[in-house]
C-alpha cells in the first residue's frame, strides 16, 4: 500500500493563474502546473534556493521536491516549446498562515505580520 501524499507548505499563492501565448493560444489545451510545482519553481529558480532549502520550506523530503521540480520543468518546457497555454491549479498543498514556526525558515512575510499584530492592534495570534 502506498504512503498517503503529504501536503506541501505553500507560502506564496500564484498571482496569475493562466498564461496564454499571444498568437492562437486560446484554442489549445493548456498544460496544467500544480500549485506545489509552481512553488518549487519559485523557490529554486526565482529565489535561488537549493533543493534542500526548498524541501525545508515546503516541509517535505528532498526526493519529493526533486520529483515535483522535474515535473514542473517538463511542463514549463512543453508549454514554451509547443506554444501551449499554461494554467496553475490543484496539487497537494496547504497555504501558510504565518503561524507555523518552521515556515520559511524565518523568511515568511506572513510570520512578520503576525509578529507585528499583537503590539499594534491588540490582536493575539493563536
Amino acid at each position: 500500500m502506498a504512503r498517503p501524499t503529504k501536503c506541501r507548505m505553500i507560502c506564496h499563492f500564484p498571482q496569475m493563474l493562466e498564461f496564454v501565448p499571444a498568437k492562437s493560444g486560446e484554442d489549445k489545451i493548456p498544460v496544467v502546473l500544480t500549485v506545489d510545482e509552481f512553488e518549487t519553481i519559485r523557490l529554486i529558480d526565482r529565489e535561488g534556493l537549493s533543493q534542500e532549502q526548498c524541501c525545508r520550506r515546503m516541509q517535505v523530503a528532498r526526493t519529493t521536491v526533486q520529483k515535483i521540480y522535474d515535473s514542473a520543468r517538463g511542463k514549463l518546457a512543453e508549454a514554451l516549446v509547443d506554444g501551449l497555454p499554461l494554467r496553475i491549479e490543484g496539487g497537494e498543498y496547504r497555504l501558510c498562515d504565518g503561524q507555523n514556526r518552521f515556515c520559511g525558515e524565518d523568511h515568511c512575510s506572513k510570520q512578520e505580520i503576525y509578529q507585528m499584530l499583537p503590539s499594534e492592534s491588540g490582536f493575539t495570534a493563536v
